[in-house]
């Protein structure tokens, strides 16, 4: 097995979004960068030679779970604006 130009970029791009990721001060951008970051993985599954995992990190790292922590980022960011009086007034 030989390490291309193109493997050692890809694992550099991924320790990069993943720390990218993890230190973002918005909910929106980390969720948006744990989206990017499953994507890589998924490649990075699929140069391993393992389509079948490359899949399920696409469709359930990425997809499913990307989903699921825009609509909580979605719901956190409602939630403020209620809390700040800026939303609808249900009183």
């Amino acid at each position: 097995m030989t390490l291309s130009l193109f493997d050692v970029l890809l694992a550099l791009v991924l320790l990069l979004t993943a720390w990218r990721a993890l230190v973002a001060p918005d909910p929106f951008r980390a969720t948006v960068l744990f989206i990017v970051f499953g994507l890589l993985m998924a490649l990075v599954w699929a140069r391993l030679a393992a389509p079948d995992i490359a899949l399920a990190e696409a469709a359930i790292g990425a997809g499913l779970t990307g989903a699921l922590l825009l609509d909580a980022v979605g719901h956190l960011r409602a939630g403020r604006r209620r809390s700040d009086g800026q939303g609808r007034d249900d009183a």
